[in-house]
């Protein structure tokens, strides 16, 4: 089977997001993060977060890209047992069962955005429509196939067109630097 792990291809998400994801944690959408927020009025890096950041399930820190890579059976249910004891902890779920079914839903979305080939990098782009949150994914594979990912290395792009929203990463660096 297939799941998205975090990946860093440079040291971005670390002034991008409040909390990083470290690189090679599983991941899910995240999206369930915003359910009890406005979107409207999400600012600064929580805001970063919204709009393009997939939550690492270990670390709840955020990344701008994951990977599809393989994964076996007992990987995936240590990972939904990992997301169910955060949604207790972190996020008040009523019982750890209830908390295990929530997590292998957010596991069963995660493993639908794998129908690519290995190594493909997704990523999300994350808005607020009619009242629902809504989310777009995008693909980017080398040409030509796998090889090792660096920056600025991939030429295929396949969903959405790019968002029209801009992100200033300057700004955010600022802020980061001042520490907001």
């Amino acid at each position: 089977m297939k799941l998205i792990r975090t990946i860093r291809l440079d040291p971005s998400d670390t002034f991008i997001y409040e909390r990083a994801a470290e690189a090679g944690e599983w991941a899910v959408s995240g999206a369930f993060v915003f359910a009890d927020e406005d979107p409207e009025k999400l600012t600064g890096k929580t805001r970063a977060a919204f709009r393009g950041g997939f939550l690492g399930i270990n670390s709840l820190g955020w990344s701008t890209l994951v990977q599809i890579t393989e994964a076996n059976e007992e990987e995936r249910l240590t990972a939904i047992n990992l997301l169910a004891k955060q949604l207790v902890a972190k996020f008040a779920a009523p019982s750890i069962a209830e908390a295990v079914a929530a997590a292998e839903e957010e596991f069963a979305f995660a493993e639908s955005l794998c129908n690519h080939p290995l190594d493909t990098l997704i990523a999300v782009h994350r808005s607020h429509e009619g009242g629902e949150i809504r989310e777009a994914f995008r693909t980017l594979r080398p040409k030509g196939g796998p090889k090792p990912l660096r920056a600025f290395a991939f030429l295929e792009v396949e969903g959405e067109e790019e968002p029209a929203d801009n992100v200033d990463l300057a700004a955010l660096a600022k802020d980061d630097k001042a520490g907001k």
